[in-house]
């Protein structure tokens, strides 16, 4: 869950600005965090649309960071924007669609919405409702054809990138390869609902309800959510409900099974799986899974592909205790029918689960001398917005923890940040000073250019030792902030992935009804504007915008994706630089050349890091290729392949046995509450353990012979490795000074 919160600085700069533009009413909410549209839903909006649409379009014209006006090119680029939303793929529209709309609308969409007229929006998805009733008509038919399967032909799998077809009879060619490799994905799926022919043709239909499910106010909050993301991906427009959610999403608890999803190709996938909750500690579901059906209780499974995102998030929430079954395509599956159960008890996910954790380690060293090394897991910048309940601070909690791993000696530390999606940006600033003396951690710029510095205050370091800061590619926002300003000031070695997410942006929340009271609406009528309005610099003048935080040491991970970051989200804004502001660097050198050439060493050594390469490499060649065969012998070899792969890789491991030796012994804030002596010791790669096994076989075998070694993290062993090497260096260079003076 991404969490908000309100920096008081950079509260005042916007009320100020936003007071020039209308009332100082209009701020509501200063989002400084990540957040991925968790659970997107279809609601009533105000019977006056066209009001609540003008409204929009002023204030994305007159606040959004980039000031550009709602004109003939962007009505041009919205048009584009809503066409993809409604048909991502580019199958149902034909070009001949999309040159009619062109012609029509593309030039004055702008017009018609500062009229108050949505009657556009409501002739595009009219046209999209025929194509998809037409469509699954002839769909059904050809998925109860009887296939052999022996064609060497390939279907392009996204065609998000594809031009549209040219007519109908291109588009009838396109969907008969497509129903055909549906049904050859659901005939090799270990686990079928029904027979092939009836799921596809079950999905189909309930693709056509989900359309004719769509009211008026469905179409247009899906118009106004591609007007608002017209502008750059952070944007967009909630409905009322989707407000509710959006609060939500702002809090460390809540009742489900604890992940956040994401409507990606037809599927939810899973962006975020909540740590700490049902689903984190089942330790089946995993980030970047595409839920394919979902079961309540023991009921029977229905397939919720291409069902709507709010629909989806519906049938797997539920109350406390309930059981809900998600049939899961899992993210690394190189072949969409390898599929699998996971049986989830609805539960609350509660809030000490998703508070900083740490972890004393006594690593083995090739000297045979163990390491203490502290390592601090942040699963995000929480705090506590709503000022009731217990006060909540990530830096507070860190600090406390940080009191304790000093009390157990350690010679270095780790802060974990992957996975991290953001969150309070005031939190953010507030931890990078526990480990620099006071000064500027980040710069941000309003529309007009102004440029305002948050800067830590307090001159106190509460640790001064060697540090480590391991991100990647789901690392964002306020986690960038944090990487960048220590990189910048020379405090900690940051490694991981090449760069981490590229979100440096800052978004508001204005409620509608309340900024525009001459509509005579209600708060809850008109919905609401997430909406960006700053832009995030790091010290030295570089933007984390798209760029990201580039880490000094780079380590080969599943995660290291082009597919994942700001870079490959539509509409983003581009990097740019400011003035770097002056910093006092960290006297302590990093000896990130030395650190480097280590750890390459060993990472051509490792054999993890080499599975790790090998997958990374075939998944950039099914990227690059973006298609799949309608062969099933070739189908089957590749199964049967992969499934060789995982069987020799765990042969291997047991014969090499773990790289990394150390003890480990956990530290929560409990323990620190409590004051509690002695620590709960355990396995060094205790997460691990909550590990599942897909294949039948497998799992069969292990309930035979009983659990098998965990799968190792590869970048956690090296990370402890290159902290070692900093802290070896470090003391290295420390009696040296003392032997020359």
């Amino acid at each position: 869950m991404t969490k908000f919160d309100f920096p008081p600085v950079l509260c005042k700069v916007f009320a100020s600005f936003m007071r020039n533009i209308f009332s100082s009413r209009a701020f509501a909410v200063l989002a400084a965090g990540f957040f991925s549209t968790a659970f997107p839903a279809s609601a009533a909006v105000s019977p006056d649309s066209g009001q609540v649409a003008l409204a929009v379009a002023r204030w994305l014209e007159q606040a959004h960071y980039s000031r550009q006006k709602l004109d003939d090119a962007m009505s041009a680029k919205l048009l584009t924007t809503y066409l993809e939303l409604l048909d991502y793929n580019r199958l149902y529209f034909t070009q001949q669609d999309v040159d009619e709309f062109q012609k029509k609308f593309g030039s004055s969409l702008d017009d018609a919405i500062f009229r108050g007229d949505l009657s556009p929006a409501h002739e595009i998805f009219a046209r999209f409702k025929q194509r998809v009733e037409e469509r699954v008509a002839s769909n059904k038919k050809l998925a109860l054809k009887k296939y052999d399967f022996s064609r060497k032909d390939q279907v392009q799998l996204n065609r998000q990138k594809a031009p549209w077809p040219k007519d109908s009879a291109e588009a009838d060619r396109l969907w008969k390869d497509r129903v055909e490799a549906e049904l050859l994905q659901e005939h090799l799926s270990e686990v079928q609902i029904r027979p092939p022919d009836q799921t596809v043709v079950k999905r189909y239909e309930q693709a056509l309800r989900n359309v004719r499910e769509m009211e008026a106010s469905d179409v247009v909050n899906s118009f106004l959510s591609a007007l608002a993301q017209t502008y750059d991906p952070h944007s967009e427009y909630m409905s009322p409900e989707e407000m509710e959610n959006f609060n939500i999403s702002m809090k460390l608890s809540l009742v489900g099974v604890g992940a956040v999803l994401r409507s990606d190709d037809g599927f939810a996938r899973v962006m975020e799986v909540v740590p700490g909750g049902p689903a984190d500690l089942d330790g089946r579901l995993k980030e970047n899974d595409r839920i394919a059906a979902v079961a309540q209780g023991d009921g029977e499974f229905e397939d919720v592909v291409d069902m709507k995102l709010d629909k989806v998030v519906e049938k797997i929430r539920g109350k406390k205790g309930s059981l809900v079954r998600l049939q899961v395509i899992p993210g690394d599956a190189a072949d969409p029918s390898k599929r699998h159960i996971v049986e989830i008890t609805r539960d609350v996910v509660k809030l000490k689960d998703s508070e900083a954790k740490a972890e004393v380690l006594d690593v083995d060293g090739p000297n045979g001398k163990a390491t203490r090394i502290g390592w601090i897991t942040l699963p995000s910048f929480y705090a506590n917005m709503s000022g009731g309940g217990p006060a909540k601070s990530t830096t507070e909690d860190v600090a406390a923890l940080l009191g304790r791993l000093k009390q157990e000696g350690i010679e270095g530390l780790v802060v974990d940040l992957r996975k991290d999606g953001g969150g309070s940006l005031e939190e953010a600033i507030n931890l990078t000073g526990l480990f620099i003396p006071k000064g500027p951690v980040v710069q941000a710029k309003d529309p007009n250019g102004k440029i305002t510095v948050s800067s830590d205050t307090n001159p106190g370091v509460a640790y001064s030792g060697p540090m480590v800061v391991v991100m990647n590619r789901l690392s964002a926002s306020a986690s960038e902030i944090f990487a960048a300003a220590l990189q910048d000031y020379g405090r900690a070695v940051i490694v991981g992935d090449e760069r981490s997410f590229g979100k440096g942006t800052v978004q508001t929340v204005l409620d509608i009804g309340r900024v525009m009271p001459f509509f005579s609406l209600g708060a809850a009528d008109a919905g609401a504007l997430k909406m960006t309005i700053q832009k995030f610099y790091r010290v030295r003048g570089g933007s984390t915008q798209l760029k990201g935080v580039e880490s000094d040491v780079v380590l080969p991970s599943r995660t290291d994706n082009v597919e994942i970051g700001e870079g490959s989200l539509k509409n983003r804004l581009e990097y740019d630089e400011v003035a770097p502001v002056k910093i006092t660097d960290s006297p302590t050198p990093l000896f990130l050349d030395e650190l480097r050439a280590n750890s390459k060493a060993r990472i051509t050594a490792d054999p993890e890091f080499l599975y790790v390469s090998e997958d990374m490499k075939r998944l950039r060649e099914r990227i690059e290729a973006n298609t799949i065969s309608l062969n099933e012998k070739d189908r089957r070899k590749e199964l049967a392949d992969e499934k060789a792969r995982k069987e020799e890789r765990k042969v291997a491991r047991l014969d090499h046995g773990p790289l990394v030796k150390a003890q480990v012994w956990q530290l929560t804030l409990d323990d620190v509450r409590s004051k509690r002596e002695k620590l709960e010791k355990v396995a060094y790669e205790r997460e691990r353990e909550k590990r599942y096994i897909d294949d039948p076989e497998e799992a069969a075998a292990e309930k035979k012979e009983g659990p098998q070694p965990p799968e190792p993290d590869p970048v956690r062993n090296e990370t402890l490795r290159i902290a070692e090497d900093l802290i070896s260096l470090t003391k290295q260079l420390k009696t040296a000074s003392v032997g020359g003076n």
